[in-house]
Order: structure tokens, then sequence, then C-alpha cells
């Protein structure tokens, strides 16, 4: 079984940093697509970005040039570096992780071509 333990989450000011980590439990963690996802309060689950197994990536456009997503296989973790945070990038992030080497889901509701998911860690940005 794949497990997925998201950290990082916090409170901070817009304009403000954050790095959430992601621990993941699988042998062959360095093939899989992983990726960071969000749920604001009352709104639909939405994809952050994506990293491939050869480490391309992909963003949506609310966060390029601000987030950076990352992986380290020596260490099986996945990373989202988030600089100048806004009030909307409020949220509960999870982690996920798909069986296939390339993420092709990115702006694909409910599950986003994911096979696994973390529970998530909570991101406040206060204005």
């Amino acid at each position: 079984q794949v497990r997925l333990v998201e950290s990082g989450g916090g409170s901070v000011q817009a304009g403000g940093s954050l790095r959430l980590s992601c621990v993941v439990s699988v042998y062959t963690y360095s093939t899989y697509c992983m990726g960071w996802f969000r749920q604001a309060p009352g709104k639909e689950r939405e994809g952050v970005a994506t990293i491939d197994a050869d480490d391309g990536t992909s963003y949506v456009d609310s966060v390029k040039g601000r987030f950076t997503i990352s992986k380290d296989n020596a260490k099986n973790t996945l990373y989202l570096q988030m600089n100048s945070l806004k009030p909307e990038d409020t949220g509960m992030y999870y982690c996920a992780a798909a069986r296939g080497s390339y993420c092709y889901g990115l702006h694909s509701p409910p599950h986003y071509g994911m096979d696994y998911w973390g529970t998530g860690t909570l991101v406040t940005i206060s204005s």
C-alpha cells in the first residue's frame, strides 16, 4: 500500500513563503508521477502542480512564477516551494501519486489521474 504524508503547512501573511513536503512510502517512487492539489473552503479540489518521473513539471496558471514543485528521489520526498503567497492560496494541500511515469491529469477533476492521496496539510494566508 502506498502511503503519502504531507507536512509544512501553516499560517503566514500575504507575501510570505512556505515549503510543503510529502514523504512517499513506495519502493518505486522515482517512477511515479507526483503532484500537489488543493481545496479551498467551500470549493472543489483543484490541481496546483505536477512532476513527471523524468522531472518534467506543469503548473496551473494561478501559481506559475510563484510555486516550484520538486522531488528528491533518494529521500522519497516531494516538495512544493510557495513564494509570494496570496490569501486565495489558502486551503488544504494534498500530495498525490500516480503509477504512471507521466502526469496528464493536472486539469482533469475529480481524480486528476492520481491513484494515491495523502490526508493533507493546511495552508492559511492572511491579508
